[in-house]
């Protein structure tokens, strides 16, 4: 079986939306309710509440006079709530994410319908007491229809996100096409090489561009009396500023990684530890508070979940070097590994075999290799469409395996990073071996 997403948008009436606004407040409600009952019974017992008690807790809720109106939303609404909540108490235990927040309504609102969702022409029938909602359907919905996730965004927009479930095998791992290597930075977005040559994609910098109008209407919003209904009118205009950079950024990430997925058979990208960087550069703020910001515009973390379900979609596969590989000090030609490469040098001559390497260009290019030999080490088998695998020329590569005292110095995490207030630096490549 093959699971499928397809993401439509809504146009509901003006009464639809109010019954909408009263799903998504029953819905939150009960999400906070439940974890704050869960988080009590913790703390007196040491146990969590599982799925069915908390479930159990709903028509005694329905009945009690404060809280009757649970009793008007769709009942698999509540019931998806309390499989999403016990879904994110058991992430959290098994450390694969944080711990469950109290939802607020000045975030993003959602419900999640389980089943009896029907997808019309042009439109979408929800069950309960909505009913039918027009919808931009621009594409064919294929298969079974598994959830009905309705969204609406800060900005006053809906949206449909629907999972099907379509008949057949998982595509098996192709062998044709090019095997990409990619260093991702901050002046260039993406240095792409497939062993002939190596191609650069500039960071298109989605919010600075709307800085200036963002700080415009911060500052418009900032006079606005708080509770006030001008107020909150307002707080939906910068939300659709916001909006529109997102939407930027995604169609950026979805282009870039379609065009790289699209002729290849692997694509091979450094391991990046996002967060870190980030709270590595606020360390770094009275030198250079512009970083940080900068790393959380890029999008590394989405365009590799891109590149992920895309090669998947295909057969291709996505490689993930570590995050202390020295792509950066290694030569590609010869394999010598310098011992310092400060961020601010772009260019160096390999003092062994004396060949010029532009930093970001060398540093994908043994991405790449060492990529391929992970695909190898696998068992797998690969072509290598677009040039050699590996050098005729030069020695054998000693950086197979990291030595311990190399990966001892990396514990202190991002120690050698040095930012210089220079514009240039400012700019450069984040990696930071």
């Amino acid at each position: 079986m093959v699971y499928k997403t397809v993401q439509v948008r809504l146009y509901p009436t003006k009464e639809q939306q109010q019954q909408l606004a009263q799903t998504f407040g029953c819905a939150r409600w009960w999400w906070n309710f439940a974890l704050n009952k869960s988080i009590e019974v913790y703390k007196e017992t040491g146990k969590g509440l599982g799925r069915s008690a908390l479930n159990a807790l709903l028509p005694e809720l329905k009945k009690t006079e404060g809280t009757a109106w649970l009793a008007d939303c769709y009942s698999q609404i509540l019931q998806a709530t309390t499989l999403n909540l016990t879904t994110a108490y058991k992430n959290f235990f098994e450390k694969r994410s944080g711990f469950p927040k109290f939802k607020s309504k000045h975030d993003k609102q959602s419900v999640q319908y389980p089943q009896n969702v029907k997808i019309g022409d042009g439109n979408v029938k929800l069950p309960g007491n909505i009913g039918i909602v027009k919808a931009k359907i621009h594409r064919p919905i294929e298969g079974k229809i598994k959830t009905v996730t309705v969204s609406k965004t800060p900005s006053g927009r809906y949206f449909s996100s629907i999972l099907t479930e379509v008949e057949g095998e998982n595509p098996t791992t192709t062998t044709e096409g090019k095997i990409y290597g990619i260093d991702l930075g901050l002046k260039y977005f993406a240095v792409v090489t497939d062993g002939a040559k190596v191609s650069k994609y500039n960071n298109p910098k989605h919010l600075p561009k709307y800085e200036k109008n963002l700080k415009r209407k911060h500052q418009k919003l900032a006079r606005k009396q708080k509770g006030s209904n001008s107020r909150y009118k307002y707080i939906k205009v910068v939300a659709k500023v916001y909006e529109r950079i997102s939407n930027s950024r995604q169609d950026f990430l979805h282009k870039l990684s379609y065009k790289l997925v699209s002729d290849s058979q692997a694509v091979i990208v450094e391991n990046l530890h996002v967060l870190g960087m980030v709270c590595a550069s606020r360390t770094l703020r009275e030198r250079n508070h512009n970083l940080a910001k900068a790393i959380s515009d890029v999008g590394w973390g989405t365009f590799v979940n891109f590149l992920a379900y895309k090669l998947e979609r295909k057969g291709g596969r996505l490689v993930e070097v570590d995050r202390w590989f020295p792509s950066s000090k290694i030569c590609s030609h010869c394999f010598y590994q310098v011992g310092e490469m400060p961020l601010d040098v772009r260019e160096w001559i390999c003092p062994h075999c004396g060949t010029h390497h532009d930093r970001d260009g060398n540093a994908a290019t043994n991405i790449r290799e060492e990529g391929i030999r992970i695909i190898k080490a696998d068992g797998s088998a690969v072509s290598a469409v677009g040039g050699e695998v590996r050098p005729k020329l030069g020695r054998k590569s000693f950086v197979a395996a990291l030595p311990r005292e190399y990966r001892s110095s990396c514990d202190s995490r991002y120690s050698d990073l040095t930012v210089s207030s220079s514009p240039t630096h400012t700019i450069a490549s984040v990696s930071f071996l």
